[in-house]
């Protein structure tokens, strides 16, 4: 079974849609969990006036029945309460030529691309002379249909124990100090549960209190300067068993498609697994990590975890670890030099509604990411069309694995 999604909808427009195909058919779905998900992510110290206007919500449109999956395709929509502000320049039928509001859309026009956006290089992919038919879909925006695939997803694994979390690690030039939130021994995160609630308590979703306060002042100079702040954020999971993904095909490795899920998100320029580059600076020797034997658990076990619960494109049953790297966001409150588009004159970027740092909200997005496609993984090796089919494949999976050590009776 595979799963897929896709999404659609515009930054101003009525609302977002996505639309889910290949989850099991009873697995339990919770409204209020995806809206939990969706609230985490408009969360986070330095966000923009865009945050306070939305106030997410999915509502269910198929799929869906007294809660439980139906094994066809799930679809899900969020509204856009921002949207009564923009019908005219958002319509999707034709504005006649002598109403107001064809006014206020020729007003809304942009012909001054931001560097660091998606507005100039997609208006000359598509041909678009109105570069807003860029950014409504280039958006971070639509990022919050993702962060509700990615809640459906996770509810898929935690109905077999797995969990995930998030962290801000790096914010502009402040970082936290490791030690709240890395095992010095094992070169890997501290279990999720030592630090979650502390991270989860702060507007910048960082487990260091000092450096946390350092990253608010940080982002009040950027906003007093009119500038913007990226940083480093931290994705765990928690439970996942050894063998998804696979080595046997490039593009069916999990690091492979882990890192292609993250650098989806608009702004993240890196992935790094487990020591990432830090490794390329070291010996093999203070790289790879030992493998021991738990008889009595009939499990594998590692006692360092610089792979990050990855080796070969494979999971090999430690946690996973994963860190992204998210730029400064690209509409500036003092915008950089850039062209006209209609004259090919030198003009200042144009200006539009943003954010000072969304960091914080970038690793609720990550987790999305992360969920979703170790969802994907988990259904092509378990597969079922129900839950019931599912949870068999599994149990049976994982029997064989503790029996994997032994002699061979062929």
């Amino acid at each position: 079974m595979t799963l897929r999604f896709l999404t659609a909808g515009e930054s101003h427009g009525p609302e977002l849609v996505a639309i889910v195909e290949g989850l099991p058919a009873g697995l339990y779905l919770s409204r209020q969990a995806i809206d939990r998900e969706l609230s985490r992510r408009q969360q986070g110290y330095g966000r923009g006036r865009r945050m306070q206007i939305e106030h997410d919500h999915i509502r269910w449109i198929g799929g869906v029945r007294h809660g439980f999956t139906l094994g066809s395709p799930v679809a899900l929509a969020i509204a856009n309460r921002d949207w009564p502000h923009w019908q005219e320049v958002m319509s999707a039928d034709p504005v006649p030529s002598e109403a107001a509001g064809d006014r206020r859309a020729l007003s809304r026009a942009l012909h001054r691309p931001r560097p660091g956006h998606a507005d100039l290089s997609g208006g000359l992919k598509y041909g678009h002379r109105d570069l807003r038919n860029v950014l409504e879909r280039a958006s971070a925006r639509e990022t919050a249909a993702r962060v509700a695939v990615g809640a459906v997803a996770r509810q898929l694994l935690a109905h077999f124990g797995v969990r995930l979390a998030s962290l801000v690690v790096e914010l502009g030039q402040v970082a936290a100090d490791p030690a709240t939130y890395l095992e010095t021994s094992s070169e890997a995160p501290r279990p999720i549960a030592d630090w979650q609630e502390v991270v989860e308590a702060s507007p910048v979703r960082c487990p260091d209190p000092e450096a946390a306060a350092a990253m608010m002042t940080a982002i009040d100079r950027a906003r007093e300067e009119g500038d913007t702040l990226g940083g480093i954020f931290l994705v765990v999971v928690e439970g996942l068993p050894p063998g998804l993904g696979s080595y046997a095909s490039w593009d069916r490795r999990l690091d492979g498609r882990l890192a292609a899920s993250l650098m989806s998100i608009p702004a993240i320029k890196g992935v790094e697994i487990g020591l990432g580059f830090t490794a390329a600076r070291r010996p093999g020797s203070e790289v790879h990590d030992a493998i021991t034997y738990d008889p009595g658990e009939r499990k594998f076990r590692r006692p360092t975890n610089r792979a990050g619960g990855l080796e070969g494109g494979v999971t090999n049953g430690e946690t996973l670890w994963l860190r992204a790297a998210m730029k400064p966001i690209a509409t500036l409150v003092r915008p950089l030099a850039s062209v006209d588009i209609e004259t090919g004159e030198p003009v200042m970027a144009a200006v539009e509604r943003s954010d000072v740092c969304a960091v914080p909200a970038a690793a609720v997005v990550g987790e999305a990411q992360v969920a979703w496609e170790l969802a994907c993984a988990w259904m092509e090796k378990f597969g079922g069309d129900s839950l019931a089919e599912v949870e068999r494949n599994v149990a049976g999976y994982l029997e064989a694995v503790r029996n994997y050590v032994g002699k061979y009776h062929g």
